[in-house]
This record gives C-alpha cells, structure tokens and sequence, in this order.
C-alpha cells in the first residue's frame, strides 16, 4: 500500500527532536553562507551564483540520468544574467531548465500556484517531443515508477491516477502556502516527498520536484539559497531513490526527514568549499592576471571551471593543444613557463607526464 492510499492522506507524521540540532546547524550555516556570499566582490559573487546554477542545473538533470553540457548551462545562465557569452547553445532544453532555475530564484517569496508549476513545466519539457508540457498527466494508464526489462519490469512506485491530480495539486498547493511547519529545512524534506507522490506530470516530476524544495528553503531562510541542492542528493542517488520508494509506502516520515536534512548539510558543505575556491580564484588572478599569455589564461579559466572538484587528469601536452590550438612545441614551452612561475607541479615523467595546478 503506498502513502496516497491510506485513509489519513495527506497528513504526514514526522518526529525532529532527534534532528533539533542540524536543523539549528543548517540555519546557522545559511547565514554564514549568505554573509559570505555578501562579503565577496560583486564580480566574484555574481561568478559565485553562477556557478551555483550551474551546477543545480547539472546534478538536478544528472539525478534523472540525463546529461547536458556544461558550457551550455553557463552560457544560458550568464544570458539569464545579461551578461555576454560567445558560446552557441546547442541544446534547447539547456536553455529550458535554466530559464526555469532563474525563475524559481526570482519568484521564491511569491506563492505556489499552479500557474507556476505548469510554467516551470513547460519550460523544462516543452522542447521535448511527446511531452504533454505545462499540463497534469490525462492519460489513463497508471503512472508507475518501473525498473528492469520490458518483459519483466520490477514496479517501484505507482502514483494516484491521473483524475485524481487535479485535486491533490490543488491540496498540495493550498498546504504548501498555508503549512505551519517553520523549520526551512523540514517543510522541505515534506514537499518534496508530497509532490513526488503526486506525481502530476508525465515527465520532469523529479526536477520540479526539486525546484520546489528550494523554493521552500529560500522562502524560509528569505533569500535565493545560497547553495545547490542536487550536488549532494546526486553524489547519493542510490540512497535518495531508496528513501523516496521506503517513505512513500508510510505516512510516519520520520526516517525520510532526518535522511533530507543531513543531505541539505552537506549541499551547504559543498557550497562553503565552492565559496573559498571562488576566493582563491580571485586571489591567484590578481597575483598572475598580466604573467599569463592568451593560451596559458584560457587553459587554466578551462581546469578551473569544474569548481571545487578540479580538471580530471591534470593537464598534459595533448590536451593544451586540444584547448588552444598551439603546436605541441608552444605547448610544451607554455607549460614549462608555468612550472617556472610555480603555477604548475609537474607529476611524472615521459609520455605519462602531466601538470598539476597550484592552487
């Protein structure tokens, strides 16, 4: 029996005294985020949220298996912005789900109506082909959450028919606006399971799902949130999908509210890393800005814009050509003077030889 169908739907029983203190510990770390986000100069803060979207773009998409460019995401970001970008976006849907994240941080005090969730939809899914965008699901085939081969496929979750979701929206909706709970963090975790158990569209449920939740952290901490949810919950799908499919049987959601929390600590973590990295980035720019020519800039802006999580593999002759274009001969030269300005540390030697930012 799932959550839906038990007669005491849609009320959730949930205890946090055991959690009293993360709760405490994420609206403290929220406004440490928030004051260091504040203290940043406005370039290096606006690089900052950027890179916050970006990656809320990219984990959110990833989570649901799918994967879109990097550069992409922060070119329709930075358009979002008003801010220039020479990179063409290939993939419609990039330009989507980004219109879609800047709207959920521009509109967060606003109510949840309806309107808005189909709105967001229909950004998300409208480039996609067979989607009913911006509209409830119609069709009259359960909708079910399978994993497995199509000849025997393991049923994970079936959510209520799809008459029926015009009036459970409308419950979601009027709780969501009107719910006492106060804790950001715990009114969150409750969201996003209640829609997710709806399930109200035919696809995308999981990224509005999403949307929604930092809606309700932002509407509670009374700022756009200063960090990226998805980062964490996607480093722990596995455990985010088993929670889900073990609270959506139950409505004592006890166990899913205290799993919510400590994912949202560490988003924060994550955050607070990706924070001091943008620090040191500024620093090591005002340090070198005028040292670097034109090829060394734009291999190092490159190994920096994973983040936190560096360039995978380090650099070596083959992909600095790959990045600029140089002959293998400048290349070599390039990085050789970077070693000498000790913003490289060579590690191995021959044709495993590869560079290292110091950072």
């Amino acid at each position: 029996m799932y959550n839906w169908q038990r007669d005491s739907w849609p009320h959730f029983e949930f205890d946090t005294t055991a959690i009293e203190s993360r709760i405490f510990a994420f609206m403290q770390k929220s406004g440490e985020l928030s004051g260091k986000l504040a203290a940043l100069p406005l370039v290096e803060r606006t690089e900052m949220m950027i890179q916050l979207m970006v990656s809320e773009a990219l984990k959110t998409s990833e989570i649901e298996g799918e994967f879109y460019s990097q550069l992409d995401i922060m070119s329709s970001v930075r358009r979002n912005l008003g801010l220039a970008t020479q990179h063409k976006i290939h993939n419609k849907q990039s330009i989507g789900l980004s219109d879609m994240l800047m709207d959920v941080r521009n509109t967060y005090n606003e109510p949840l109506t309806e309107v808005h969730l189909k709105y967001w939809h229909r950004l998300l899914m409208g480039s996609v082909p067979g989607i009913l965008a911006g509209e409830w699901r119609t069709d009259e085939a359960p909708m079910q959450i399978v994993s497995g081969s199509v000849a025997q496929p393991k049923v994970h979750y079936e959510a209520p028919p799809s008459m029926r979701v015009p009036k459970e929206m409308e419950q979601f909706i009027s709780w969501f606006n009107e719910s006492n709970i106060t804790a950001a963090p715990v009114k969150a975790a409750v969201a996003h399971l209640y829609f997710e158990a709806i399930h109200p569209f035919e696809d995308g449920n999981g990224r509005i799902g999403r949307a929604i939740v930092e809606k309700a952290l932002s509407q509670g901490l009374q700022c756009p949130l200063p960090f990226s949810i998805s980062k964490a919950i996607e480093a722990n799908k596995k455990a985010y999908y088993h929670r889900l499919q073990q609270a959506e049987k139950s409505l004592n959601i006890t166990d899913w509210v205290t799993w919510f929390v400590t994912m949202l600590l560490e988003a924060q973590t994550y955050a607070d890393k990706m924070i001091q990295f943008t620090i040191s980035k500024w620093h090591f720019f005002a340090i070198f800005e005028h040292k670097l020519n034109n090829r060394q800039s734009k291999v190092i802006n490159r190994m920096l814009l994973e983040g936190p999580d560096s360039f995978h593999g380090g650099m070596n002759v083959r992909k600095y050509v790959g990045i600029t274009g140089a002959s293998r001969a400048t290349a070599s030269r390039d990085l050789q003077e970077l070693v000498s300005m000790q913003v490289f540390t060579p590690v191995g030697a021959g044709r495993s030889a590869r560079y290292e930012l110091v950072f």
